[in-house]
């Protein structure tokens, strides 16, 4: 049996990154707020030396890495090539790599550098029909902090066939470090989102968000009185900084920037059951996912952004978490 092991990054800002080779996992994420006080700022859970549950279950994908495709597919099935590809599904829908995605396997650390900028590189190799998808895939994940107090996010892969691939990582940000994320000020780069069914499945529509409840192009506080939370996916804009949030509670400020030309923001209403790291406490809309990646169910709609990964060809997903104190 392989075994949880965890890597810890520091820079001379005292930011602190915990991350497991389990999922390529973000456990921890530590900031001093503007009173100088240390927050952790994605939710996490506590284990013992990580090496037991919760986290070799991890329902809800605390800070895991996700493929080989975040988000829906719908259908149990795509087509690359005119060639049909059965996928696991529950009900029809594929979600998250299928039945035992990528955040459920033990990557292999390729590098670790300390310093000024220290990072750590993981890869995994991802075998042919793995999940049902086709090509052997070879996938590397770069975490590295900078002294401008950012967390760089790298995803690669490369294929010897074509195969659909959409990488994110699923950190839960609360920057009060515990209760709710209510309060938080919001604002996106985004003017429209994907309309869905019920069982989360994008129509193939994109709909205008302004004076909608998904309109916080401009800065606006999550909670306000028609937040019903989401689970549901952004298309950005083209401007260079793609989300802004702010805890007026410690300070703490987050940019998100990114090459992906969406992002799934989720707000699940209440995590419970689980032991959290430090044992904090959670409310209703406990944290926020911004899950930057393709679109969902782009598979199977053709006028979406492609997500099929061709031989010689380099598969990027370059996203940058930067805070401040504001």
């Amino acid at each position: 049996m392989s075994k949880i092991e965890v890597i810890t990054l520091r820079n001379t800002n005292a930011l602190e990154l915990q991350i497991s080779n389990l999922g390529a996992t973000i456990i921890s994420l530590n900031i001093p707020d503007k009173s100088n006080q240390i927050v952790n700022v994605v939710v996490g859970l506590e284990a013992e030396d990580y090496n037991k549950e919760p986290y070799l279950s991890n329902y809800p994908y605390l800070g895991a890495s996700i493929g080989r495709y975040a988000g829906r597919i719908s259908k149990g099935a795509f087509k690359v090539n005119g060639k049909n590809y059965p996928i696991y599904n529950d009900n029809g829908v594929h979600l998250h790599g299928g039945k035992e995605g990528f955040d459920k396997k033990y990557w292999k650390v390729e590098s670790l550098t300390e310093g000024e900028n220290p990072a750590v590189t993981y890869s995994y190799k991802s075998a042919h029909l793995e999940e049902g998808y086709p090509g052997n895939l070879k996938v590397s994940v770069t975490y590295q902090l900078t002294e401008k107090n950012e967390v760089k996010i790298k995803y690669k892969a490369t294929t010897d066939a074509a195969t659909p691939i959409n990488l994110t990582n699923h950190a839960y940000f609360n920057l009060n470090g515990k209760d709710s994320i209510t309060g938080h000020k919001l604002q996106l780069n985004s003017e429209q989102y994907l309309e869905v069914d019920s069982q989360l499945i994008p129509s193939g529509k994109l709909i205008d968000s302004k004076n909608t409840r998904f309109d916080f192009n401009n800065e606006s506080i999550i909670g306000r009185a028609d937040f019903k939370g989401f689970d549901d996916a952004f298309v950005l804009g083209t401007g260079k900084v793609k989300v802004v949030l702010t805890s007026p509670k410690t300070g703490i400020q987050m940019k998100v920037y990114t090459n992906q030309p969406a992002s799934v923001i989720y707000t699940p209403i209440l995590l419970e059951g689980l032991p959290f790291k430090n044992g904090v406490k959670y409310s209703k809309f406990s944290a926020i996912c911004f899950e930057t990646q393709n679109f969902p169910d782009a598979p199977n709609n053709a006028h979406f952004p492609s997500s099929i990964l061709k031989p010689n060809e380099t598969y990027l997903n370059e996203s940058v978490f930067e805070f401040s104190i504001v």
